[in-house]
């Protein structure tokens, strides 16, 4: 049985690859490993939440459980006046992804380890962009949307991916619940990419 990727200290023998992939028509190369998520390929989630994502030009954004880094990575490069905090509680994912950051020469990057919103528990984003780690469970995935609020500035947008059939209307659902909006970015191959707009609610 494969080790689970969500995990600080993974014990698995470490065997290295390399992934070379096209997003939005540029070229990037990323490092991999075992004991990390889809170290063979960029998976289709991954892959949707980076061509569909939507960027500001300047501020701060946050790639939560940035794996060995894709998605905060091609943020950095679509938008080089962004500054990108990536985190993630695995530390070797957190070592590929400091690696892949110099491999793709994104300067506007800084890689945190620790669970969930820990690492940049007093910062506020534009945006907050995950593919979440729905293997962990529904008790890891509810706290990334419930608690995104309070890192997301006024008018920011959390984005993720999810699996239409494996939890996609629960979490659909809560983050309904939570922002008081919800829409689908876009959808492709059984995945869809899930947008709730943080607004303040001012009291009457």
């Amino acid at each position: 049985m494969n080790e689970h990727y969500f995990t600080e200290h993974p014990k698995s023998k470490l065997n290295f690859g390399v992934v070379h992939t096209y997003f939005r028509g540029g070229l990037f190369e990323f490092a991999t490993a075992s004991g990390v998520f889809s170290r063979t390929r960029i998976d289709p989630g991954t892959r949707l939440l980076i061509e569909e994502m939507v960027l500001p030009e300047k501020g701060r954004i946050l790639d939560l459980g940035c794996g060995y880094g894709p998605v905060g990575i091609a943020a950095a490069t679509f938008h080089p006046n962004l500054h990108v905090v990536m985190t993630d509680v695995n530390e070797r994912a957190v070592w590929l992804a400091r690696k892949n950051t110099k491999r793709n020469s994104s300067e506007n990057i800084e890689v945190r380890q620790g669970f969930l919103y820990e690492p940049v528990e007093n910062m506020k984003f534009e945006t907050v962009l995950s593919n979440p780690p729905i293997a962990a469970g529904m008790k890891t995935v509810f706290p990334l949307i419930t608690q995104a609020p309070q890192h997301l500035k006024e008018e920011g947008f959390l984005q993720i991916v999810v699996r239409s059939k494996v939890g996609g209307k629960r979490l659909t659902k809560l983050m309904e619940e939570t922002f008081g909006n919800v829409n689908v970015l876009a959808r492709k191959s059984g995945y869809r990419v899930l947008v709730s707009k943080a607004i303040k609610h001012h009291s009457p």
